[in-house]
């Protein structure tokens, strides 16, 4: 049975990121520290081997794609951007705890933001953009890629089809970093479900140590 590997990873920080604002059809690029950060993760750990990249279209995911994988060109993915926070857009977390409508929203697990998405929007659209992806991979015979979106899909996608389960907070991820998922045919048409295979990046082992140490790396213990 052929089984098939997508490495979710999260792009690099942005300086909005670190002024600690939402940011979603805002589309800034990668700052000086995300980039070493990158660049970092790159020299120290271990990326694996792809034969082909998707990323969402926005700047910090596709700087991170072409810095991570440099010899692909990659294909950029609609379904895989981030929310759309509507009048949340480049505020800051502090600004926000004071507007009754934000904490009406983080209470709430269906309401859109206004003037942008709902959690269900980005679902639906980032279930239908791993699909896309997954029916790709199967018609191009590609058994390893790359994908390059956002924390929140990440997380969403992992908690909802990811085995084992977890809740959504434990699915975190820093940026940079990710998880492989292990995809087979049977289990997405039947169950729309996929294995989380482990962590990437990975520390560069040598051959001895890699088959195990691979495996002690995906901590179900605390999120990263």
């Amino acid at each position: 049975m052929i089984t098939y590997k997508i490495h979710m990873i999260r792009h690099g920080l942005t300086q909005a990121n670190l002024e600690r604002k939402y940011i979603g059809r805002t589309d800034p690029p990668l700052c000086d520290v995300g980039l070493r950060q990158l660049r970092d993760l790159q020299k120290d750990w271990g990326y694996p081997s792809v034969q082909q990249v998707y990323s969402s279209p926005l700047i910090r995911a596709t700087q991170t794609a072409k810095l991570i994988y440099p010899n692909y060109e990659p294909v950029l993915v609609e379904g895989i951007r981030e929310i759309d926070f509507g009048d949340f857009e480049d505020r800051t977390i502090e600004d926000l705890e004071k507007d009754p409508v934000f904490r009406e929203w983080i209470a709430s697990e269906d309401m859109a933001v206004p003037n942008g998405e709902s959690g269900k929007d980005v679902y639906e659209r980032s279930v239908e953009a791993l699909g896309w992806i997954f029916q790709e991979m199967m018609d191009k015979k590609l058994t390893s890629v790359a994908v390059i979106t956002h924390s929140g899909l990440i997380t969403g996608l992992l908690a909802n089809l990811g085995l084992p389960e977890r809740e959504a907070v434990r699915w975190n991820c820093d940026p940079g970093r990710g998880y492989t998922l292990l995809m087979t045919p049977q289990l997405w048409m039947r169950d729309k479900k996929f294995e989380v295979y482990g962590r990437i990046p990975v520390p560069l082992y040598t051959e001895e140590e890699e088959e195990t140490a691979y495996w002690q790396d995906l901590d179900y213990g605390d999120g990263m």
